[in-house]
């Protein structure tokens, strides 16, 4: 029998994900040869050694809960918006913990990023470079060496390192959407700095769950069953990719966050789960503060109420009281200083309010 929720926002990994029941028909997917996922285990490091912290001390809303499993049901990428230091982030690797998802593939966009980012890096020069030694020839260190014309290359692979599959590593877009036999959690962190055409190219993409990789398109004829094995994002894993053509099988855990600085096309809206996060009460505060710290104390209570009401003037963000809660336990400063250290570092982010003005 199907559960729901899937993802519950408690702290016990578990293999809910198996459970979840086959998709709405317009989202199946059967791209292969199947792959097996990276095995997470139940050790929260397996998500990211240096995110673990992160996947531990989320603290999930019932909202959050709800929206989360309906982009796990529906297999549509989860947009979460809202302030910064509201957790956005964060939720990729809580989901990814929980469910057991393997390491959170991650892609920080700027506004240089493009599609073929997030799919896969080829670098023709290095490929010309191998072939070039391995025929015994001088090979120039920049550009194109004189009066070649990319000789001893050619679309048949080889043990010399000169295949196309042997210069060519998946990002973490092409990685999340190998036909894993469970989902991949892929987070796409903030999604409004990038160029305005980046999330009309994400679409079809994300809608077909699958891509072509035009270097080995070119070259499948060469191959036994067209498959070369290529190097994927974050390890030196590699994995079989056949006539050039990649699907997914279990559509990723997609998360896209942005601060809100920009809008989307509405064809980008409609095929995501969108869900806003709000900077959290007292009681989250409070739950939120025990999970990385501890059980707060007075002052940490009182800096706590300081943060909700200065947070009714400006932006701030919830890591700025964690870092005033930290300081204030663990400098030994007397209470005026304490103050005095709390308001400089809880600045408002952004535009300074009115009343700051000169």
């Amino acid at each position: 029998m199907p559960l729901w929720p899937v993802y519950t926002g408690t702290e016990e990994p578990h293999d809910g994900i198996a459970q979840l029941p086959p998709p709405p028909p317009w989202r199946a997917f059967d791209g292969g040869p199947a792959l097996d996922p990276p095995d997470a285990g139940a050790d929260a490091s397996a998500v990211s050694p240096d995110r673990s912290h992160r996947a531990t001390t989320y603290r999930a809303t019932p909202r959050t809960v709800q929206l989360v499993n309906a982009a796990l049901y529906l297999r549509r990428p989860l947009l979460v918006t809202g302030p910064p230091g509201t957790g956005k982030s964060s939720l990729a690797y809580a989901v990814a913990r929980e469910l057991r998802l393997g390491p959170v593939l991650r892609w920080n966009i700027t506004s240089r990023s493009t599609l073929n980012d997030g799919l896969y890096h080829y670098d023709p020069l290095s490929r010309l470079y191998a072939a070039r030694r391995t025929a015994g020839l001088p090979v120039e260190r920049y550009g194109k060496p004189p009066g070649d014309s990319s000789a001893g290359v050619t679309g048949d692979p080889s043990a010399d390192g000169s295949g196309v599959e042997d210069h060519l590593r998946l990002g973490p877009l092409g990685t999340a959407l190998l036909p894993y036999t469970r989902p991949r959690a892929l987070l796409i962190d903030e999604i409004d700095k990038s160029d305005l055409d980046l999330p009309n190219d994400l679409l079809n993409v994300l809608e077909e769950g699958q891509y072509e990789i035009p270097e080995l398109l070119r070259t499948a004829r060469h191959r036994p069953r067209g498959r070369a094995e290529v190097m994927v994002d974050g390890t030196g894993e590699r994995v079989p990719v056949e006539h050039g053509r990649v699907r997914c099988r279990s559509f990723p855990f997609v998360v896209l966050t942005s601060n809100g600085e920009r809008e989307f096309p509405p064809a980008f809206l409609r095929r995501c789960v969108t869900l806003r996060l709000r900077q959290p009460d007292d009681r989250q505060l409070a739950g939120i503060v025990r999970a990385h710290l501890g059980e707060p104390d007075a002052y940490a209570q009182g800096l706590i109420e300081r943060f909700l009401t200065r947070a009714g003037a400006g932006d701030l963000a919830t890591d700025q009281l964690l870092n005033a809660i930290y300081l204030a336990d663990a400098s030994g400063l007397d209470a005026e200083s304490l103050d005095d250290l709390a308001e400089q570092l809880m600045p408002y982010l952004g535009q300074t309010p009115q009343t700051d003005a000169f």
